[in-house]
């Protein structure tokens, strides 16, 4: 039996092999966008694998420190040591925000860690180039994403810091680059107030009556002076001893030091299913509508391909030729478009995929449940030219 599709292919393979391009950067762009998805989990997991903690101590009511803000005193930790089970505990900040060096600005997480705890919950833990934060002031270590380099300059509110040593894959959960700065520096740059806004509090208390009653300047003056020192964190990390029960110490912290704790699991599940739910579901949204797309491309070629033989269908059905291989034989151009249009899509989507600005996964998962459902879309995307195909008319082979 001659085969319909292989001929068809042989006559207009360029057509053919344009659309299977076309049709492959659509498949291209849809992996890319599962990819993104797969890029913006792996970010979350990736932060709470890089901070080292076990648990996450935060401010009550808050799903800090990553979701929402959090604000602790920064002499917490020192209680959450002597809970049974806590082998480790130290104070951390977080602050998105942009970085300035020379001309440009970088978007990155700046966290700030206690300058003399190396290997303490929170400190990035390797690093490709350099060395660790080891003086308490204007020392940073990043992560090459930040495009920094060994002792680059830069920029973090009114202090400059000295990049002296890198990372690999140390992201905020939005794929931002993380800068380590001292904790002081830190708390510094996130809660305390500039020195323009400290005199126009001095003016306003001043010129007050009711805030600055006779014989008490020195009182005032005392209360102001003390905002130039920040007592607070977003967070305590904590790493529990080999064998102890997470949930057990969060119940612990939870009932007598009246905070709100979160275990891995728990801020996996803030991570993924809170802070970058509203993505994913822009994500399914965009993968609906690119599949839809697809469809209605395959058909239309499809079809249109079909409308362009129908001497020859009608010729197959005078000499015998059954529906069941006439429909066949166009399923099988459907489906090796779209073969084509896969191959071509997934070479795609790894060229191009280093080149975004997010971070994108693509896994061997995703790849194989991709190529299924290009196949199933194709398979329906032929109805509509199987259809018309089975309409023809023997008649028309020999009035035509």
């Amino acid at each position: 039996m001659i085969s319909l599709a292989g001929r068809d292919i042989q006559h207009s393979w360029g057509k053919f092999v344009f659309t299977g391009i076309g049709l492959g950067l659509l498949i291209g762009v849809t992996l890319s966008m599962a990819g993104i998805y797969r890029g913006m989990v792996d970010d979350a997991k990736a932060l709470l694998d890089n901070s080292g903690a076990d648990m996450w101590v935060v401010q009550q009511s808050t799903l800090g420190p990553y979701a929402e803000p959090s604000s602790l005193k920064d002499d917490l930790y020192r209680s959450i040591l002597t809970v049974p089970g806590v082998e480790r505990a130290a104070n951390v900040t977080y602050l998105t925000m942009q970085v300035r060096h020379g001309d440009r600005d970088v978007r990155a997480m700046v966290a700030g860690i206690v300058p003399d705890g190396i290997g303490s919950p929170g400190w990035p833990m390797t690093l490709i180039a350099g060395r660790q934060i080891t003086r308490s002031h204007y020392e940073a270590v990043a992560d090459a994403a930040s495009g920094f380099k060994i002792g680059d300059q830069i920029k973090i509110r009114r202090n400059r810091y000295t990049v002296v040593g890198l990372t690999r894959r140390m992201v905020s959960s939005n794929g931002d680059p993380m800068i380590f700065i001292p904790l002081k520096d830190a708390q510094e740059a996130q809660f305390l107030k500039d020195n323009d806004e400290i005199i126009r509090q001095r003016q306003r208390t001043a010129s007050n009556p009711a805030l600055n009653p006779p014989g008490m300047p020195a009182v005032l003056q005392a209360v102001i002076d003390s905002q130039s020192t920040s007592p607070y964190v977003n967070a305590v990390l904590v790493r529990i001893k080999p064998g102890s029960r997470p949930d057990e110490i969060a119940d612990t912290i939870r009932r007598w030091r009246r905070l709100q704790v979160y275990t891995r699991p728990q801020m996996e599940g803030i991570l993924v299913g809170k802070l970058i739910a509203t993505s994913a579901r822009q994500i399914a949204m965009f993968l609906v509508i690119l599949a839809v797309v697809s469809a209605a491309i395959v058909a239309f070629i499809i079809y249109t391909l079909t409308l362009g033989k129908i001497r020859e269908i009608a010729v197959l059905k005078l000499i015998g030729t059954r529906n069941r291989t006439i429909a066949g034989m166009i399923l099988q151009q459907a489906i090796g478009l779209g073969l084509i249009g896969f191959a071509v899509g997934r070479i795609a989507a790894g060229f191009w995929a280093p080149v975004f600005p997010k971070y994108v996964l693509l896994i061997p998962g995703d790849s194989v449940r991709g190529f299924f459902a290009v196949v199933i879309i194709c398979s329906l995307a032929s109805i509509l030219a199987i259809r018309a195909a089975l309409k023809v008319d023997p008649a028309e082979a020999i009035g035509g």
